[in-house]
């Protein structure tokens, strides 16, 4: 297969400095914007992470000149960064999407709304739940003076994914708390499950990988069957 023009590459370019916080080293872009053409071949895909496929690396060099020249990103010694403009022309171009997963549709939640949704999902089930907790998005005790943090949950709408990786993999080796990663679009999904397969290869029995979709419709079935549940649960 040929590979994509570099007029294709740029708003890939833009999504996933967006996805990372708005910077990045371009040599660690060469890699990751290949989920974003499933029409490359394995062999070409080989070749491109081997560092064999000098035609993809100009491509994407050509692409990051275009998006310079148009004040999207900057350029500076290897490091790409979203300028303002980049910034609003990749919210202008996600601003409506609607996320689907499982048959479930849903309008895309803000990672403060996710986070409040985890609270109630926690008080239905009978634990304690607290919002940025340290330097955790929400955390789950089964007391309220217990010390252990039973469940731990990284929210990702943006922003880095290994730092969300790193964050959970603490909680679990310090007092092998049950985490979660909650994130809102399937690319951010496939990205996450491939690092479990690679770096983070440690969490892989161990982490539970949701959407935004998923977490919405596990909260709205908890919610009509609360006044239920203690009937359940109770000892």
């Amino acid at each position: 297969m040929p590979l994509p023009l570099s007029t294709n590459i740029e708003t890939p370019i833009l999504q996933e400095l967006s996805a990372v916080g708005g910077t990045d080293n371009v040599r660690f872009l060469y890699e990751r914007l290949i989920s974003y053409f499933p029409s490359l071949s394995d062999a070409e895909i080989a070749a491109i992470k081997s560092g064999e496929q000098k035609f993809w690396k100009k491509a994407v060099q050509k692409a990051g000149k275009m998006l310079d020249e148009n004040n999207l990103i900057r350029r500076e010694r290897g490091i790409w960064s979203l300028t303002e403009k980049g910034k609003k022309s990749v919210e202008q171009e996600t601003e409506g999407i609607i996320f689907s997963k499982a048959g479930v549709e849903i309008e895309s939640l803000s990672h403060r709304q996710a986070q409040e949704i985890l609270l109630e999902i926690g008080e239905i089930l009978g634990f304690y739940g607290e919002m940025e907790f340290q330097y955790y998005d929400v955390v789950w005790r089964e007391r309220t003076n217990n010390q252990r943090l039973s469940h731990v949950f990284e929210v990702q709408s943006k922003g880095n994914l290994d730092s969300a990786f790193a964050k959970l993999k603490r909680a679990h080796d310090a007092q092998r708390s049950k985490i979660f990663l909650i994130l809102d679009s399937e690319r951010d999904t496939n990205r996450a499950n491939k690092s479990l397969t690679m770096e983070f290869r440690e969490l892989e029995n161990v982490l539970t990988i949701l959407s935004f979709a998923e977490l919405k419709k596990i909260h709205e079935n908890l919610s009509s069957i609360a006044k239920f549940l203690p009937n359940f649960l109770r000892a």
